[in-house]
């Protein structure tokens, strides 16, 4: 398939499909004009990759790991080495913290909901400095 069949079935666009095969994470062959060819498998691979980039791995960091899993189902292949059990088991750990810091601030915003809501006296007011309701203004004078 071409790169803006690839791009299409994927969401990705052309331009980071060429980075990815700047960066070694994908391959296509070339037509006879120059044209880049993907393979089927071509768009588990992406898929793949746009996984690890959401996780926050780089790209270097991705091309580490991809000879490792299978595109297909994103398991486990045999090329898998301890030194990169141990780097992922790190990034794992760095993403199980962003989880938890993600959490504790989901907790404050739901407070702060839970309070702006049981406030309904003072809603559509905006708070003083002090953080209580400014007074409403009298008309008709």
């Amino acid at each position: 398939m071409k790169i803006g069949e690839l791009a299409r079935r994927t969401a990705v666009s052309e331009r980071s499909l060429r980075y990815y095969e700047e960066q070694g994470l994908l391959a296509s062959e070339r037509t006879p004009s120059g044209h880049r060819t993907y393979p089927e498998r071509a768009v588990d691979r992406v898929i793949r990759i746009q996984e690890l980039f959401a996780a926050g791995l780089c790209s270097g960091k991705i091309a580490e790991l991809l000879p490792c899993m299978r595109d297909e189902d994103g398991g486990p292949s045999e090329a898998a080495t301890p030194w990169l059990v141990a780097d992922l088991t790190r990034q794992r750990a760095r993403i199980d913290q962003q989880i938890a810091e993600l959490m504790r601030t989901r907790e404050v915003l739901d407070d702060v909901i839970t309070a702006a809501a049981g406030s309904s006296s003072t809603a559509g007011r905006p708070p003083t400095r002090s953080g209580t309701p400014a007074p409403r203004a009298v008309s008709g004078m």
